[in-house]
């Protein structure tokens, strides 16, 4: 179980998942929607979606030759629960950026002490 939290918790495999859609992409393409990845960490995650079942790589016999990448059913399963986490995302990305603010600027545990609240034993 570790194994398939570890490949679905990764962050590329978030965005390769979401980005794929309902559709066929070449290479290109997601290497062009998915801000921040590079042709290494592309290539490396699409071997791993393909070896787990989650997508297929078709390649055709063309000049240049063609390669395109799809969800299968199993992935297209997995893609509605990491559309859902995105949303979550999304809609709660404002109140963790201000947590995080003031996390940063009052410090760990400090929050309930500051409000009058006790703080716990370490």
């Amino acid at each position: 179980m570790r194994e398939v939290l570890d490949r679905i918790g990764d962050k590329w495999t978030v965005l390769v998942i979401s980005t794929l859609g309902d559709r066929a992409l070449r290479y290109s393409d997601l290497l062009a929607s998915i801000p921040g990845i590079s042709q290494r960490m592309l290539t490396l995650t699409l071997k791993a979606l393909e070896r787990d079942g989650l997508l297929v790589r078709q390649a055709y016999a063309e000049m240049p030759p063609r390669v395109e990448y799809e969800l299968t059913d199993l992935g297209r399963s997995l893609q509605e629960a990491v559309l859902q986490l995105a949303q979550w995302a999304a809609g709660n990305h404002g109140a963790v950026a201000s947590n995080r603010a003031l996390h940063d600027r009052i410090g760990v545990g400090r929050a309930k002490s500051a409000a009058g609240g006790s703080r716990p034993a370490e």
